[in-house]
């Protein structure tokens, strides 16, 4: 697949309307004037409709099947009826683009559906966490991977390479669908479609679907103020007692509050946005990967590519490559603080 501006989404009957909604509202809304590049657009059903919701509505597809045929993307929504008439249909169209180097994605438990249909035979594949060890019982040829937010898998078919991609629950359909739109168009465009929809550009695919101490926002006033120090000073040698001098704490008493407040270590919190920096370095700027290393604080390649690798799954290069292709418009673009 050379882009992403043809997408569609399959909705079936009782669909869920949570992650229907979100497929129209990354990709069915213009937002030209934000730099974003437009979409074409479509929803699509096997039946046409109406089409019943649990929630007391309706809705009514214009396009068939016949639409995915074009499609750079198809994202196959959740609903209770996953299997009905035209399911061999859906399958056969799914299969086609898949094969013709397209993405399909599901969110939620619509990874039934692609299961069903053989497509994630042998894949890595996520859903629900209620749901993954149902999804691994009956389809034992897929690699469930029951702890992440969402996964991304290339499957090659007469050698064209497709992809699919599958998420988790609720939310991290967003998720999956900014990371497409990061990995095809940039992750300037996928913060302006993020800061639209006011909620976080990017979260990683790996991150885990939920935890029992969850990350809270920071309440505490002279902790925000450190963590905001600590972002325009990430080249810097930032040390625990210099960082808590900021904040007016005791180095003790600074990390006993920064864990009770975000859920991590202050060490923890400052390599994750270390590596979040050299990631939009890699995407948008041209700097070698030393000159990124040490604006981001880490000192050498070496030490990047450690935690690059370790936090990302992958190496800066290969992630500079991956997302390498597109170039957005200066109009998308979001200059974010990186140490000198």
């Amino acid at each position: 697949m050379a882009g992403l501006q043809n997408v569609v989404v399959v909705v079936g009957e009782r669909f869920s309307p949570f992650e229907f909604s979100i497929a129209c509202e990354v990709f069915g809304i213009d937002r030209t004037e934000d730099g974003v590049p437009p979409f074409d657009f479509a929803v699509c059903s096997v039946t046409g409709g109406p089409l019943r919701s649990d929630q007391g509505f309706t809705l009514t597809a214009d396009h068939g099947l016949d639409r995915l045929a074009s499609a750079d993307l198809v994202i196959v929504a959740p609903s209770k009826a996953v299997r009905g008439p035209g399911s061999d249909e859906l399958d056969a169209a799914l299969r086609a683009a898949l094969a013709r180097g397209a993405t399909v994605a599901s969110f939620c438990s619509a990874a039934f559906t692609l299961a069903r249909s053989g497509l994630l035979d042998g894949v890595r594949a996520t859903t629900h966490y209620r749901y993954a060890a149902e999804l691994a019982a009956q389809f034992p040829a897929v690699d469930v991977v029951p702890d992440v937010l969402y996964v991304e898998a290339t499957v090659v078919t007469d050698g064209v390479a497709g992809t699919i991609a599958t998420s988790a629950g609720t939310a991290a359909g967003i998720d999956l669908c900014l990371h497409l739109v990061r990995k095809h168009l940039g992750s300037a465009v996928a913060t302006a479609i993020a800061r639209r929809m006011v909620v976080p550009p990017h979260r990683d695919g790996g991150q885990a679907q939920f935890v029992e101490a969850p990350v809270r926002p920071c309440a505490d006033e002279s902790l925000g103020r450190a963590l905001v120090w600590a972002t325009r000073n990430l080249g810097t040698d930032i040390d625990v007692a210099t960082w808590a001098r900021t904040a007016a704490m005791s180095p003790r008493t600074f990390a006993r509050r920064f864990r009770a407040e975000t859920g991590v270590t202050p060490h923890r919190w400052l390599l994750e946005q270390r590596v979040g920096a050299a990631r939009l370095l890699l995407e948008d700027g041209d700097e070698s990967v030393d000159e990124v290393a040490r604006r981001c604080g880490f000192g050498s390649a070496a030490m990047l590519r450690q935690h690059f690798l370790k936090l990302v799954g992958t190496t800066p290069t290969a992630y500079r490559r991956t997302f390498r292709g597109s170039r957005v418009p200066d109009a998308a673009r979001v200059l974010v603080p990186v140490g000198a």
